[in-house]
């Protein structure tokens, strides 16, 4: 291990042992106090919304800086000031009854929710911005201080995060700490109270294996392959322009994003051609239109690149919409135009990985229970979409799998509902937040039973010796 990193780690610790002091000799944490932090958090991102947009366009090659205010800058105000509007409430203790007889004779049940301390927050680099600050919102709501270590796959933006972090806050309520696999591996080595992972499967078997050496709880929220079931009853055209819209959002860099699409065999003409249809309608151009984003960067491009490759090779159709008709073997960004693999079979590595890129699989099927053991038969995933309106068969795909989180007649918009948890199932995730319940996972839910008098006074004569019955 470098000097670098063993400097880091030492820092890390210090200010880790420096934030644990700080919110014991705070005590009781008030909800004045939470909501200031929490306003602070909202302060930043607007008054450096334009340079967090541009930052992320720079780490990407090409990122739409209204979708980045949009996804990233809004997103993140949005559940702050949610949790600033229900903090009060959320803070109440919640009464509980009482087992019978205590019940009858004064005793008495409630829950406090506590802070738990300090919160460790490992952010991806897809959404660099969102995924930072808006786990703020439970983090804060709940009492928190919170240390974070933001993607190296995004390095100005995280630079960004912590020079205006650090700017408003002291290090001893939120530290943020840069740097590459090392730091990262010594950062969720920590005795944290918390820990928050986003980002990869894979990765997340290694931060959860750190973690537990120090028994440290984990919400993970990661990916997989989210399934889109198209029934027969779908508007089949604008169940493709919702698919598309969402697959090609920040070119599907998603862990949402619709990964396979499952639809009827005598619909694929109809909504290959849609989808053809929706592009060629949002990116007339794209190879140097700055609303299409580009794939982060080299790795991933060839990753995505091999993927279609391997397709070809094994029999797939595939279809690249290019509805410029643009040359993409010479470019200054890693673009890949939305490409459409018909029928893949599963030896196909496109069917076998999630994809995380601008490639949509399309399989057919005869009847829907088709669709519902496929998804069965494979890890759950963090979603799952439903496009139709056959109530019955809606019903039947919603409660034979199961998913992190479901959208019926789109994608991926059941994250952007504050009051629905959000998490994944399996190997999509452990533990969810969003809202209430991010306020409840940053929480140490505390019992709080209240004896009576003369229940304790009955309990006092209680014990041995014991007689002998008889």
């Amino acid at each position: 291990m470098s000097d670098i990193t063993l400097s880091s780690s030492d820092e890390m610790n210090n200010i880790l042992e420096l934030q644990k002091r700080a919110q014991l000799r705070a005590g009781a944490v008030s909800a004045q106090v939470r909501i200031d932090r929490l306003r602070r958090a909202i302060g930043v991102l607007e008054s450096n919304s334009i340079q967090f947009c541009e930052a992320m366009s720079e780490d990407f090659g090409n990122r739409s800086i209204q979708q980045s205010k949009m996804t990233d800058i809004d997103a993140a105000i949005a559940p702050l000031k949610h949790a600033i509007k229900h903090l009060h409430n959320w803070m109440k203790p919640e009464k509980r009854a009482t087992t019978f007889p205590f019940n009858l004779l004064g005793g008495r049940s409630h829950i406090e929710y506590q802070p738990l301390g300090v919160v460790g927050c490992i952010s991806p680099w897809n959404f660099p911005v969102q995924l930072t600050f808006a786990p703020l919102a439970g983090v804060f709501a709940a009492g928190n201080r919170t240390m974070i270590k933001p993607s190296e796959f995004t390095p100005i933006t995280s630079d960004l995060i912590k020079t205006t972090l650090e700017g408003v806050f002291d290090r001893d309520e939120l530290a943020v700490f840069t740097g590459g696999a090392q730091v990262g591996s010594s950062f969720s080595s920590l005795p944290f109270d918390h820990l928050l992972f986003t980002g990869a499967t894979a990765v997340a078997r290694h931060v959860m294996r750190s973690a537990a050496e120090n028994l440290v709880p984990v919400t993970l929220e990661l990916g997989g392959k989210s399934p889109v079931i198209v029934g027969r009853s779908a508007d089949i055209t604008l169940a493709a322009r919702n698919v598309m819209t969402g697959k090609t959002m920040n070119a599907g860099q998603i862990c949402l994003a619709p990964d396979y699409v499952m639809l009827p065999e005598e619909s694929r003409e109809e909504f290959v051609a849609a989808a053809q249809a929706t592009i060629a309608d949002m990116y007339p151009h794209i190879k140097d239109n700055p609303d299409y984003t580009s794939v982060v960067n080299r790795r991933h491009f060839d990753r995505l690149s091999d993927y279609v490759s391997d397709a070809e090779q094994k029999g797939a159709q595939v279809i690249k919409i290019n509805p410029a008709a643009e040359d993409f073997s010479q470019q200054e960004h890693h673009k890949i135009p939305p490409t459409l693999i018909i029928d893949p079979t599963d030896d196909m590595l496109v069917m076998q990985e999630e994809i995380f890129g601008p490639i949509l699989p399309i399989k057919s099927y005869q009847e829907v229970n088709e669709t519902i053991d496929y998804v069965n038969s494979h890890e759950r995933p963090l979603g799952l979409y439903y496009f139709g309106k056959d109530r019955r068969e809606e019903t039947g795909v919603l409660e034979k799998t199961t998913s992190g989180g479901v959208t019926v007649n789109d994608v991926i918009m059941h994250i952007a509902q504050e009051n629905l948890p959000f998490g994944g199932v399996g190997p999509s995730g452990m533990g969810s937040y969003h809202g209430i319940d991010g306020f409840k996972t940053f929480s140490h839910t505390k019992s709080v039973y209240r004896q009576s008098r003369i229940v304790s006074k009955l309990v006092a004569k209680m014990g041995p010796p014991y007689k002998k019955a008889g």
